[in-house]
C-alpha cells in the first residue's frame, strides 16, 4: 500500500463513526457455513460461564481444540503447527516458517529472493521481533540495546479535529516520518531515530502490607535523522505480541465477538467493550478489527502485509510501495534501489510468499494446558472469576464451521479474550487514536500460553510496551474499566493472589 494510500486508509478508518449495526460485517476471510439451530444451542451450552471450580471443565486442557499440541518445556513451545494439519499442510507451514525466519538483505544483492530490505526498517526478519513466535523483548534496563520495540507515530488531522458523531481525534501519519519510526537504514540511508526510555518507580500497597513497585515509562524519540517531529505528534510504543492461535481467533464469527460488546454499558457493570471497525485493504470494505494491540487489522494476511511494509520496508500485493513507510519528504529513501523483480511478480514478497507466511501465522498452535487440576490452580480460577476478569477475558468461543477442510473449523477454543476495545485508564494510555480506538483503549489480549512466556521469550515482561515485569504488575496496571477487578486483586490475601497468578501461569 502506497504512502498516499496509507494516508487515505487512515482517514477512512477514522471516518467510520456510524453505529456498528450500520455495517455489514460479514466474515469475508472465512468460507463459513451457517449454523443450524441445534449447533447454536450446543455452542451456547459449551461456552456458558462456569460456576464450578472443583475440577477442570470439559475440554479445558485443549485450549486450541483439535489444533492443540503437547506443551513443550523448550523455546519451541510456540513454534509447532496446528495438531490437526495434514502432511501437505505441515509442508506449507514449514515453508511459511522459512519465510518468517528469513534474514532479508538490501538491494542490489545476488540473493534476489531475499533482497529488498528497507530502505528504512526496524528488523531484518519477522522472527527478530516475535522471538521464537512469542513476545518481543522490551528494554530490561536503561542501557539495553537488544530490544525489539518501536514507536508508532501519528499527528492530528488539521482539517478534521474531531469526528462528527463519535468525537474521536482524526489522525494522519507524520508528514516526514510516516506511520512508525524506523531505527535502522540500509547503506546510505539515515535511521529515523533512536529509542529513549526511562522509568519511574510507582509503589502500590497490597493487602497484608506487601508493597509492589510498578515502572512508569517515559518514551522519547532521540537522534531524529530527518528533523523534528510534526507539532502534536503522538508516539505509541509497541512490543510484538505472541503469535499462537491467531488462525483460531480469525475463525471466530464476528457476530459472536460483537455479542459481547456493550459500548454504552447498558447492563451497568462498568465494562463497555467496543468493536474497532476498520477498512480492509484486501476486501475494500469495513470489517471487524481483531489483530494488533488496538484491533487495527481485520485479518492475519493484512496484519502480515502491514508488518512486511512498516517493519522491514518490503512490498507486497497489499502494500506495493517498495519504499515501505518512507514519505515523499524522504527523497533519498524513495529513490533507493529496491528488490522488486519478475520472479516475485513485481513485489519484494510475492503473493505466494505472503500466503505462506499468513498460513504459518494462522497455524502456530496453542499448547496444552498444564496443571489444570491442581488445587491451587482451581482456587486461582475461582478468584479470577470472582474478580470479574472474564467480563473482558472471555474464556471460550466456538469457531465457525468451514465449507472446506480447515484446522480452525468448528473448534471449542479458550483464548480468554473478547477481542474488543476497553478503556484501560490514564496509566496505560498512549493518547494515540487508531481507527475507532481512543488513546486510552486497548484490545483485550488473549491469555492462552501466557504461562510459557519465560520459556519461549526468556522474560516475563507484559503489556503493550513491556513495562510490567510480572503478571502481578500487569494486573496492577489495569485501570479504567478494569479498576474494580484490580482493586479486588489488591485486597485479596497473599495466598489468594498467589493462586490467581498460578492459574494464569497454567494457561
Amino acid at each position: 500500500m502506497g504512502r498516499l494510500k496509507l494516508k487515505t486508509c487512515l482517514v477512512v478508518s477514522l471516518a467510520l463513526p456510524l453505529p456498528v449495526a450500520a455495517y455489514d460485517l460479514t466474515d469475508l476471510q472465512l468460507d463459513a457455513v451457517a449454523r443450524t439451530a441445534a449447533e447454536a444451542a450446543r455452542i451456547d451450552a459449551a461456552t456458558a460461564p462456569t460456576s464450578d471450580f472443583s475440577a477442570p471443565e470439559r475440554f479445558e486442557d485443549k485450549p486450541g481444540g483439535a489444533a492443540t499440541v503437547r506443551a513443550r518445556g523448550t523455546r519451541d513451545a510456540f513454534s509447532q503447527p496446528s495438531g490437526n494439519l495434514t502432511h501437505a499442510e505441515v509442508a506449507d507451514f514449514n515453508l511459511g516458517n522459512g519465510l518468517f525466519t528469513k534474514i532479508w538483505v538490501s538491494s542490489p544483492a545476488s540473493t534476489l529472493a531475499s533482497d529488498g530490505l528497507g530502505p528504512l526498517y526496524n528488523a531484518r526478519s519477522c522472527q527478530n521481533c516475535h522471538l521464537k513466535d512469542g513476545r518481543g523483548r522490551p528494554p530490561i534496563n536503561p542501557d539495553d540495546s537488544a530490544v525489539s520495540m518501536f514507536l508508532r507515530i501519528s499527528v492530528p488531522d488539521p482539517e478534521v479535529t474531531t469526528q462528527a458523531i463519535e468525537g474521536y481525534l482524526s489522525t494522519l501519519p507524520d508528514p516526514v516520518y510516516g506511520g512508525q519510526l524506523q531505527d535502522f537504514g540500509t547503506a546510505g540511508q539515515k535511521a529515523e531515530y533512536r529509542l529513549g526510555v526511562s522509568y519511574t518507580e510507582v509503589p502500590v500497597t497490597l493487602a497484608g502490607g506487601e508493597v509492589a513497585h510498578l515502572r512508569q515509562p517515559t518514551y522519547r524519540a532521540l537522534d531524529l535523522g530527518y528533523g523534528p517531529l510534526a507539532p502534536g505528534a503522538m508516539l505509541s510504543p509497541r512490543i510484538a505480541p505472541q503469535m499462537i492461535g491467531l488462525g483460531l481467533l480469525e475463525a471466530i464469527p464476528a457476530a459472536d465477538i460483537l455479542a459481547h460488546a456493550d459500548p454504552d454499558d447498558a447492563d451497568g457493570d462498568g465494562i463497555s467493550g467496543r468493536a474497532n471497525i476498520v477498512l480492509s485493504a484486501e476486501f475494500g470494505t469495513p470489517m471487524l478489527g481483531r489483530f494488533g494491540l488496538k484491533a487495527g487489522q481485520p485479518t492475519i494476511r493484512e496484519q502480515s502485509s502491514g508488518a512486511f511494509s512498516g517493519d522491514m520496508g518490503l512490498s507486497t500485493v497489499l502494500h506495493p510501495d517498495v519504499w515501505g513507510d518512507c514519505t515523499v519528504a524522504q527523497t533519498a529513501c524513495r529513490v533507493a534501489p529496491d528488490g522488486s523483480s519478475g520472479a516475485s511478480d513485481g513485489y519484494e514478497v510475492s503473493p505466494e510468499g505472503l500466503d505462506l507466511v499468513t498460513f504459518y501465522a494462522q497455524n502456530l498452535a496453542v499448547p496444552q494446558r498444564r496443571d489444570s487440576d491442581d488445587p491451587q490452580v482451581l482456587a486461582g480460577k475461582a478468584q479470577f472469576y470472582a474478580a470479574g476478569c472474564p467480563a473482558c477475558h472471555i474464556p471460550k468461543f466456538v469457531t465457525a464451521r468451514m465449507a472446506h477442510p480447515s484446522a480452525q473449523s468448528f473448534q471449542l477454543i479458550w483464548p480468554y479474550s473478547d477481542l474488543l476495545l476497553h478503556d484501560m485508564g490514564e496509566g496505560l494510555a498512549d493518547h494515540r487514536p487508531e481507527g475507532r480506538a481512543t488513546g486510552t483503549e486497548w484490545r483485550t489480549p488473549p491469555l492462552w500460553g501466557i504461562g510459557l512466556t519465560a520459556t519461549v521469550s526468556g522474560h516475563t515482561y507484559f503489556l503493550h510496551d513491556g513495562r510490567a515485569r510480572s503478571l502481578q504488575e500487569a494486573i496492577l496496571w489495569h485501570d479504567g474499566e478494569a479498576a474494580t477487578a484490580r482493586e479486588t486483586y489488591t485486597q485479596l490475601p497473599a495466598s489468594d493472589r498467589a493462586a490467581l497468578i498460578r492459574f494464569l501461569e497454567s494457561l
